[in-house]
């Protein structure tokens, strides 16, 4: 079985075909889409706009998704987790988007992760929504809770899904009533964060050395410290012998004025195996290139760095650091006995101040990827962890089911 890219005739916002991603991939009674905003094509001027309130945009973004879902033969029920890429202007009426999805989903409660991006490639936009749907809604390793959680964004249970993937809310630096902690200290918060998912995951029935990424976002203050969450993950993560993926992006601001930190933690019940190509900068740091954990690849945060010296490359060109960038990911992928078409999804981050030439980055996918395309998002950030770095990408890859179970 492999992974099949989601048509359907009732996606009627844009004509789909040409793009260097999916609507949307299925594969047996999963689904994944990419992340979709309000736009739609505009034949009056010509091109994809964006218009309307926080909730008219929810509203448009979901009805979207849930198409495609229909396109896989799936519904509400059988969503997993979802994904709300809220910008920084929206965040001030997110709870407009947050009252859409509560009357969509009604009692169904998926896992829900909210990360906080500079700005979206459509700049009205304020909302992108991205699903992950398993037949019958995974299951339900933890309860969400009536009240909001310590160290959680809003209510959200904790699921596991497809091939054993685990996820789990957005971790962020507040208490059970929706106070910081630790204001000002980058690197408590930073470890308060993984604490509390270590605490949701051994609740759930499992730990957090079962980890298979971080996904960090922090602000560009926080850029002189960062170092200091080596020693925080060291202690904290790769009990099992393997450390997750990772990855850093820097937003202005986050959830709360005064948090400096979100953390995005998704576990696994497989056991972990680490996918190294040689790579020996990895020996030292507390995150892998990839990790294997069932049939599933998921990866850290790639940018375009010299793997041997460490040096970034092509400053001040995108489409020569995209070159680079999907160059390392197809290297990993070929090591690990895979090639681009199974991709699963791509996350993009592009810093605010290379966004004019962004375009460039679809080129690079076109010549270097192939269909089904994988399902990805693109997000604005504000910088990057390298101040040279205008590109990073967040992969993961699913190993074709083997023959003998696919017929069985």
């Amino acid at each position: 079985m492999t992974l099949n890219a989601i048509t359907t005739p009732k996606f009627t916002w844009f004509p789909y075909e040409g793009f260097t991603f999916c609507l949307g991939l299925s594969e047996g009674d999963s689904a994944w889409t990419s992340g979709h905003t309000s736009a739609a094509f505009d034949d009056a001027v010509g091109k994809m706009t964006v218009s309307g309130t926080m909730e008219q945009q929810a509203r448009t973004a979901y009805a979207k998704v849930l198409t495609i879902l229909e396109g896989a033969g799936l519904g509400i029920e059988d969503v997993v987790r979802i994904t709300e890429n809220v910008t920084v202007s929206g965040i001030g009426d997110y709870e407009d988007a947050v009252a859409v999805r509560k009357e969509i989903f009604g009692e169904h409660e998926p896992v829900v992760s909210t990360i906080i991006v500079e700005r979206l490639v459509r700049r009205a936009a304020f909302l992108e929504v991205e699903l992950v749907a398993k037949k019958g809604g995974g299951t339900e390793l933890l309860v969400a809770s009536e009240a909001r959680e310590a160290g959680t964004w809003q209510r959200s249970a904790v699921k596991e899904g497809t091939d054993g993937a685990v996820y789990l809310p957005t971790m962020v630096p507040v208490d059970e009533h929706g106070d910081i902690v630790f204001a000002g200290d980058f690197v408590s918060q930073y470890a308060y964060c993984l604490d509390k998912a270590a605490d949701m995951l051994d609740r759930a029935g499992m730990s957090i050395d079962q980890a298979v990424t971080t996904y960090d976002y922090s602000t560009p203050g926080t850029r002189e410290v960062y170092r200091k969450t080596h020693r925080v993950r060291k202690e904290r993560l790769g009990g099992a012998g393997v450390y997750p993926g990772a990855g850093g992006i820097l937003m202005s601001r986050l959830h709360h004025p005064e948090s400096l930190v979100a953390i995005d933690v998704t576990a696994s019940k497989h056991p972990l195996e680490l996918v190294n190509p040689g790579w020996s900068r990895y020996d030292t740091l507390t995150y892998a290139p990839g990790i294997k954990a069932g049939r599933t690849l998921y990866m850290s945060g790639f940018a375009a760095l010299d793997m041997e010296t460490q040096e970034a490359l092509h400053p001040g060109d995108i489409g020569a650091q995209a070159e680079v960038t999907y160059g390392a990911i197809l290297h990993l992928l070929t090591y690990a006995g895979l090639g681009p078409e199974d991709l699963l999804f791509t996350t993009e981050y592009c810093v605010e101040s290379a966004l004019p030439d962004y375009r460039a980055v679809a080129g690079v996918r076109e010549r270097l990827l192939s269909p089904p395309w994988p399902a990805s998002t693109g997000g604005i950030c504000k910088e990057l962890l390298r101040p040279e770095f205008l590109l990073e990408v967040f992969p993961t890859a699913v190993y074709p089911e083997p023959a003998a179970e696919a017929t069985a």
